[in-house]
């Protein structure tokens, strides 16, 4: 119940060419708290219940705990969420033996991208594309329960 992730804004839409798939995710959060927080997401015609922890020091480790729900249940749950919802799609893009998750923001968050990638341990080497810009891996800017609360058009270093 571990998640070990690396986060990077995207400079261009290049990864597109490589995508084998993608979905499209609504995402709202019950609790936005960094230390717990709790999400609701419809992902295609699925639900799903996440439960987050807070990152450690590097931003790159956290607990993770997921929970498939019914689209029907999912939607009940939106009822109870905080204001802002995330809406994006999400696409799959493979880079050597990891997968690449590169999130194409709408809404009020118009404009970002950002991919994230798993991986096993912190220190484990993985290869970087070149469509990939600045990491932003344990920036809580780029954390989707900020950017569900401050969204990304409100900061002043934003293009």
């Amino acid at each position: 119940m571990q998640e070990i992730e690396r986060k990077f804004l995207v400079k261009s839409d290049d990864f597109k060419i490589d995508a084998f798939t993608y979905s499209e995710i609504k995402q709202g959060y019950l609790n936005s708290n960094p230390d717990r927080a709790v999400r609701i997401r419809i992902k295609n015609e699925e639900g799903y219940l996440t439960i987050k922890g807070r990152s450690n020091s590097s931003g790159t480790t956290r607990f993770e705990w997921e929970k498939q729900l019914s689209k029907e249940e999912a939607e009940a749950l939106f009822e109870l969420c905080e204001p802002g919802t995330i809406i994006k799609r999400r696409y799959l893009v493979k880079a050597g033996i990891h997968t690449y998750e590169v999130d194409v923001f709408e809404g009020e968050n118009k404009g970002l991208i950002l991919a994230e990638i798993e991986l096993n341990f912190e220190d484990e080497a993985f290869i970087k594309p070149l469509w990939l810009g600045e990491e932003v891996t344990g920036d809580n800017r780029y954390y989707n329960s900020q950017l569900s609360k401050n969204p990304i058009k409100a900061h002043s270093d934003f293009n």
